[in-house]
């Protein structure tokens, strides 16, 4: 089950961002009561009642303005609308319901998206409950009074964003789901061609100016009976390069199709190698625990000998040092060259994703661990572990329970990786370890 996304959307100074602050737990967006001091959306994530969130924040909707800032602000809340499953409109009770935000709701009303109505600044129900009810007039539904400076009602807020959505379900029931395939990769190098040969026709725009797709585009491919939703992307730009409020959507864009993948296939460019940015987009990826497959397209156009593609991956190990999980397949879409390798890449991935390892093989491979390297001392006391098992999937998760948390070093849990690794491969996949204390336990 993807993560859905919630856009928190207003007139300007109604404390969105004070809100976004108060549900991620963190000051990341800037909050000042100045109007136009968020002017790029900033997201993060969050768990409600069983369902995972991603939250963006955004600058404020100024229906009717000729100043340049609160048009692109204008624009880039549009885009998050257009982007999200939920909206967040928020409006400020201290200053009752204004012409502005009625125009904001005609605005968010015509995207058809589940919308929960937010009154800010309710710091005493009881001072302020007959001042909520003037919100009903916004002909969006019954208003949430919530205060986001002194966290007052976002658990009753977030109930009703959360209701009718299922439940996450990280278990083998997700299994029948179609796989979700995110092709990323900088701009150029060939996603949309990629789709479109796999689709067969040209369904996605194809041009060599960089950044031609500024939306995710899903598309549909049956192959050997199996079907799977592949994900084209916007290229991503260093930030430094990012010079417009399109090019920061496509860049969250990205992100987000990252985030409701199963897979992500990183499209580099052969005649380029492997590349500083194509490491930051790969850390997208390993940092969300999805599955890796790294594709290095033209590699028709590449002059090669019989230690080219060694070379060529170990460069990509070398640059992607922090998923040696990656799978790597040169390919070619101009000509076709192993394309179609991919599904099988794909479906080895997602096994591994998914896989699940009894707790008493687990500890039959934690055992041999242990008696082929001592775990670590500190100060004259030793490590010593208890077992290990299994607490979730893609990525597979693992407990080790210890006596001592503090006392497990960096190296010999990427020790206990590596021995996870060479007893059930894992291949394309990261794996998470987690210590614990056996008086966690309970």
């Amino acid at each position: 089950m993807s993560k859905k996304v919630v856009a928190i959307v207003g007139r300007p100074n109604v404390g969105k961002s004070t809100l976004f602050n108060a549900l991620i737990g963190s000051n990341v967006a800037i909050v000042k009561d100045t109007p136009g001091v968020t002017r790029d959306r900033i997201y993060g994530e969050i768990d409600w009642a069983g369902r995972e969130l991603v939250l963006i924040d955004t600058g404020g909707i100024e229906p009717k303005t000729d100043d340049y800032m609160l048009q692109r602000m204008r624009e880039q809340a549009l885009a998050a609308i257009e982007l999200s499953d939920v909206i967040l409109f928020i409006t400020d009770v201290r200053q009752g319901v204004v012409d502005t935000d009625f125009r904001v709701a005609d605005i968010i009303r015509k995207s058809n998206k589940k919308v929960v109505l937010v009154v800010n600044k309710v710091d005493s129900f009881e001072k302020y409950m007959p001042d909520v009810y003037e919100f009903y007039n916004l002909g969006i539904g019954e208003p949430y009074p919530v205060s986001s400076r002194g966290k007052l009602g976002l658990g009753d807020m977030l109930d009703k964003v959360v209701e009718d959505m299922p439940l996450l379900d990280n278990d083998e029931n997700s299994e029948d789901e179609i796989p979700k395939i995110a092709v990323i990769g900088k701009p150029n190098v060939g996603k949309s061609s990629l789709i479109n040969l796999l689709l067969n026709e040209e369904r996605l725009i194809v041009s060599d100016i960089a950044g031609t797709t500024r939306d995710a585009i899903d598309s549909s491919v049956r192959y050997d009976k199996k079907e799977y939703l592949f994900i084209d992307t916007a290229g991503l730009r260093r930030k430094s390069k990012v010079k417009d409020d399109i090019e920061r959507y496509s860049n969250f864009r990205t992100v987000a199709s990252v985030k409701r993948s199963d897979v992500a296939v990183l499209l580099i460019d052969a005649t380029e190698g492997i590349t500083e940015q194509d490491a930051k987009i790969a850390g997208i990826v390993h940092e969300d625990g999805k599955g890796l497959i790294v594709a290095v397209n033209k590699w028709d156009a590449v002059e090669k000998d019989n230690s080219s593609v060694n070379k060529f991956t170990k460069d990509i190990e070398r640059v992607l040092s922090f998923a040696p999980y990656a799978v790597v397949l040169f390919i070619s879409v101009k000509t076709g060259q192993r394309v179609t390798k991919l599904f099988s890449l794909i479906d080895t991935v997602l096994d591994n994703c998914k896989m699940r390892v009894p707790t008493g093989v687990l500890n039959e491979v934690l055992s041999d661990a242990v008696a082929a390297v001592e775990p670590p001392h500190d100060k004259g006391r030793a490590l010593r572990i208890y077992y290990m098992t299994q607490v979730a999937i893609s990525p597979p998760t693992f407990v080790v329970f210890v006596n001592d948390k503090e006392l497990m070093h960096f190296s010999y849990e990427r020790y206990l990786e590596n021995r996870l690794r060479d007893a059930f491969s894992f291949k394309g996949t990261s794996i998470r370890i987690i210590t614990r204390s056996k008086k966690e336990e309970n």
